[in-house]
């Protein structure tokens, strides 16, 4: 239904006999075929689907360029690997107004079925580039800040009306060549002991600062 109220062109549903209910306010013009559990098992990679399965055209974005990166802010991921990070990422990103992310090549693929049904709808409504992020940090007009473990606090950091804000992977952190055109080093303070936060959680506090900081989405 999100993908349905956001324009995106829906080619086929597929259904099981028990999930027909879901269907009720989709649009007759819309291919619909009621399945088997079996076969929904078999059409779906996931190990427990839910009953329904569509069919979606892959949508097309306009060329990402240096003027769309002005007045607004924009989550740049470095390598992230795990579906559900990324879709988290994405979830969070629509429930704060952003409305593009910007992955690196490296990064797991936006239409992986883990992060389609970790985004929980909101992919639908979330353009997600993937491109060269070196490249895109070096040649950026706008603040480059990067999440680290040291650098100036999140919540004493003046992020100004526009910027990049780099995540890096799970693992690897923030990749040597990125790294070197980050202007802004910006830290989460730790209080505790944990060495480390996931990066979905880390990409939720830098979208609540920048909301609580006034910014504006486009």
């Amino acid at each position: 239904m999100e993908f349905l109220h956001a324009d995106h062109s829906v080619k086929h549903i597929f259904y099981t006999s028990q999930a027909a209910t879901k269907l009720i306010k989709i649009p007759q013009n819309i291919k619909s075929e009621e399945v088997s559990n079996d076969d929904l098992k078999r059409i779906s990679s996931l190990k427990t689907p839910q009953g329904v399965l569509a069919l979606i055209e892959l949508p097309t974005y306009p060329p990402l360029t240096g003027e769309m990166l002005h007045d607004t802010f924009h989550l740049v991921l470095d390598d992230i690997q795990d579906p559900g990070n990324l879709g988290t990422i994405i979830r969070t990103a629509d429930w704060f107004g952003f409305h593009r992310i910007i992955c690196s090549t490296g990064s797991v693929d936006a239409y992986n079925p883990k992060v389609v049904q970790a985004s929980m709808g909101s992919l639908a409504r979330t353009q997600v580039y993937y491109t060269d992020i070196a490249k895109l940090t070096r040649q950026a007009s706008v603040p480059v800040f990067g999440a680290m473990l040291h650098g100036s606090s999140i919540y004493e950091t003046d992020f100004g009306h526009e910027g990049l804000i780099v995540l890096g992977n799970e693992g690897k952190g923030v990749s040597d060549l990125v790294l070197s055109h980050i202007q802004q080093p910006v830290t989460i303070p730790r209080i505790g002991r944990a060495e480390s936060l996931n990066v979905a959680i880390s990409a939720a506090l830098f979208c609540a600062e920048l909301a609580r900081g006034g910014m504006t989405m486009q």
